[in-house]
């Protein structure tokens, strides 16, 4: 199977050697979004609602680019940076999803540009 890159302005550039996502088959493996601001290359911090779904709007922009939307999700992780924000980035993270509902995993870590959340997915496209 041949890979394919998959790269959209709609979503904030790499930060470093990496691909926003890479399609192989009817696989799509995305890098973990974090809330910038694709337009103005800005972190969304503060509220971690808006935070979220900046990364979730990201994550968005990525799945349409490579022709696919939430509903093929398989899989996400969430990195938080604080796991007291959990509840909130759960609330925002479910408002993306209709139907059945992918595997998760749940983490806390630090993140690049001391980042509130990442989202990184797992998706099918058909």
């Amino acid at each position: 199977m041949k890979k394919q890159i998959i790269s959209t302005k709609k979503a904030p550039a790499a930060l470093g050697p990496y691909s926003q996502a890479v399609k192989v088959g009817n696989f799509l493996f995305a890098s973990g979004q974090i809330p910038l601001n694709p337009e103005t290359g800005e972190l969304v911090t503060g509220d971690i609602k808006k935070a979220t779904e900046r990364a979730m709007e990201n994550v968005k922009a990525v799945l349409e680019e490579a022709g696919t939307s939430f509903d093929n999700i398989i899989k996400t992780t969430l990195y938080v940076s604080d796991m007291n924000n959990f509840a909130a980035v759960n609330e925002v993270y479910g408002r993306y999803f209709q139907g059945d509902l992918p595997a998760r995993s749940c983490v806390e870590v630090k993140l690049p540009k001391d980042a509130p959340v990442e989202v990184e997915i797992i998706a099918l496209v058909e």
